[in-house]
Parts: structure tokens; C-alpha cells; sequence
């Protein structure tokens, strides 16, 4: 049944290729057809649709899931077992703005405070260089930064901001860490205990 549907769909796949040919030029083969139907060339399509429609889309759900169904899912039924809802122990409080957030996860808030800062910052360098291309490096300047020479911001284009630096926002932003570097190469282990 499978490689009769199989060759009319080659049959259906020639015909549309090669329409103008004879018929005795040399064509597809498929292995152990016991009967060879001829298909017309006007109805092509018709076999290409019906191989389509009956081989290839068996695996398919009819219809989708009704809400009810998806909820007895996840949540279980009265009738046979409840699946009881899992408290999360995996929340923890933010230490800079003391929202809750997930493990692993960025604290939303301080996330959300960072970004509008950032967009600000962008707004304001877009304002002030424009559209010319970039040549130098850009360097963002907060009210309150001191203009002291041999600054690392010597000989960059500057953007000055109108207001203070948030206290949450890194005074260097390319810093990549707050502690000094190790002097000692030891590793020493800790609570062993």
C-alpha cells in the first residue's frame, strides 16, 4: 500500500518535471510495485495531493488540546490524583534593591534600572555626535566627574551628562572586577572542617 502511494507520487513528481517528453525515457524507479497505473497528465496534481494528504501527515494531532484537558494535565483531577502544587525554593533576595528573583537568574529590577540608564546614555550620545561615523572612542561623563589631565579619557570624544551618576551604576564600566589581583599564587582550602 505504502510503495503504491510512494509511485504514484514519483508518477505525479515526473509528469510536472518533465511534461513534454515520451513516455519511454527513462524514469524513476521504486522497488517491488506490483502494478503500474498510469497517471494522466491533467489530474497530476490529484495523486501528488492524495500521497500527500495520506503518507506524510499521519503523525499529526487532529485538534488541539482543549484548556481542560491542558489543565488536568498540569494540575491533575479530582477524580483520580491531584498533582499538588510545589512551593519554589528557589528564590532569593537581591542585595542591591532587595527584590526577589530566581537563582541563577539576573534581578529584574536592577536589570530593568540598567537598561533605561543605558537607553538614556544612547539617546544622549546619538543627540550629541549625530550620525557621523565614529573615529575615536566614546567616552559618557556624569555631572559630577572630575576633568583631572592623564585621564584614560585623553584624546576620546566625550559626552557630558546633565545629571549625577546613579550610586548603583559602576564608575568604570570596562572594570572587570572590584577586588585586587592576587599577590600570592597558593590556593589554600577552606572548610574542610
Amino acid at each position: 500500500m505504502l510503495a503504491r502511494i510512494f509511485y504514484s507520487a514519483l508518477q505525479a513528481l515526473e509528469n510536472t518535471v518533465f511534461p513534454h517528453f515520451p513516455r519511454h525515457f527513462p524514469a524513476l524507479a521504486v522497488a517491488a510495485v506490483e502494478e503500474q497505473r498510469h497517471v494522466e497528465r491533467s489530474g497530476s496534481w490529484d495523486g501528488l495531493k492524495k500521497a500527500w494528504e495520506d503518507a506524510i501527515l499521519w503523525a499529526v494531532p487532529k485538534s488541539r488540546r482543549t484548556l481542560e484537558r491542558r489543565h488536568k494535565r498540569m494540575y491533575g483531577s479530582p477524580e483520580y490524583r491531584m498533582k499538588i502544587l510545589q512551593p519554589k525554593n528557589n528564590l532569593r533576595m537581591c542585595i542591591t534593591c532587595g527584590h526577589h528573583h530566581e537563582v541563577g537568574v539576573l534581578c529584574p529590577n536592577c536589570y530593568d534600572r540598567v537598561k533605561t540608564e543605558t537607553q538614556k546614555m544612547q539617546e544622549e550620545i546619538q543627540q550629541e555626535l549625530g550620525l557621523q561615523p565614529i573615529d575615536k572612542d566614546v567616552v559618557v561623563l556624569y555631572q559630577e566627574t572630575p576633568r583631572t589631565p592623564g585621564k584614560p579619557w585623553q584624546g576620546k570624544r566625550i559626552v557630558e551628562l546633565k545629571r549625577p551618576r546613579p550610586a548603583w551604576f559602576s564608575k568604570n564600566p570596562l572594570e572587570k572586577t572590584t577586588q585586587p589581583p592576587a599577590t600570592t599564587k597558593e590556593v589554600k582550602p577552606t572548610d574542610l572542617g
